[in-house]
């Protein structure tokens, strides 16, 4: 028997659902176990006042690293980028579409809302990138699940929100989108759309029971992206998005990098090509010369 621990929220449990299902197809008896998390305990306060990166999987990992819990699921995008000794990633399937949405009254795009209009996000990230594109639109903190946060647009607080495009995916839910926001006008958050499945790195047994589970190119990227935002030493709350393919080049697979860091005087955004087997160097470059 596999013990999955999840966070206890409707897309936690749909996203360990998934990795669930995927370990009983190869054979294996698998029982969620829910844990509540720093950040689903307190769903008011921002995110960077509870303790920032890492308040939804620390709880996990305790269990993980406790031996009451044998995998722990996340949305990769919320797990810190340094390592945390005797737990491993095991797994990091297929990604979900990487980019974010917006959910806005009357249907309208992020072009269409009118100057002065409020857009609901909790990510400084999406806020800079919004920001830098001079459309006149308004930036307010928001936090809760995806129910709260579209809440606010029928609600009338907020003419808009910004959501992962992933997480509506999951729930079946794409039909509330406006737009998909093109990684142009603004780039994800590092990891966005992957879910990481850690263990402890001793336990032989479940690595081998999540080796299926492996999407190499996935990998890849969100390693080339994640270091790119370890490089910078910014946690999850940075003004950081970055966003890598594994694409075809004229000698074979190549994975492409793109970057933005939001600063003082706008936001600035690099792209960097380079090996598919060594992703670290690539993070490790981009964000160097983005700090240029």
């Amino acid at each position: 028997m596999i013990r999955l621990g999840t966070r206890r929220s409707v897309l936690a449990t749909v996203q360990a659902n998934l990795v669930a299902d995927a370990l009983r197809a190869g054979g294996h008896e698998v029982e969620l176990v829910p844990i509540q998390t720093t950040g689903d305990a307190n769903k008011v306060a921002p995110v960077e006042q509870i303790g920032g990166t890492g308040i939804y999987v620390s709880a996990l990992r305790d269990a993980l690293l406790a031996g009451e819990i044998d995998i722990a699921v996340h949305s990769l995008k919320d797990l810190p980028t340094a390592p945390l000794d005797g737990l491993t990633i095991g797994a990091i399937p297929v990604r979900e579409d990487p980019r974010d949405v917006l959910v806005a009254r009357d249907g309208l795009t992020l072009g269409e809302l009118p100057r002065g209009a409020l857009i609901g996000t909790g990510a400084p990230r999406r806020a800079a990138q919004i920001d830098a594109l001079g459309l006149g639109v308004e930036c307010t903190g928001v936090r809760g699940n995806v129910d709260t946060r579209i809440n606010l647009v029928a609600e009338g607080k907020v003419d808009a929100v910004v959501l992962a495009r992933a997480g509506l995916a999951r729930l079946g839910r794409l039909a509330e989108v406006t737009e998909t926001l093109d990684p142009i006008q603004v780039l994800p958050s590092p990891g966005q759309g992957a879910l990481a499945v850690e263990c402890r790195s001793d336990d032989t047994d479940v690595l081998a029971a999540l080796a299926p589970l492996e999407d190499p190119s996935t990998r890849a990227a969100v390693t080339a992206e994640r270091q790119l935002l370890a490089t910078l030493e910014a946690g999850c709350t940075a003004p950081v998005g970055a966003l890598a393919e594994v694409v075809e080049g004229e000698d074979g697979p190549e994975l492409w990098l793109r970057g933005a860091l939001g600063q003082d005087d706008g936001v600035r955004r690099l792209s960097a090509n380079g090996p598919v087997d060594d992703p670290v160097a690539l993070g490790k470059r981009l964000a160097n010369e983005l700090l240029e």
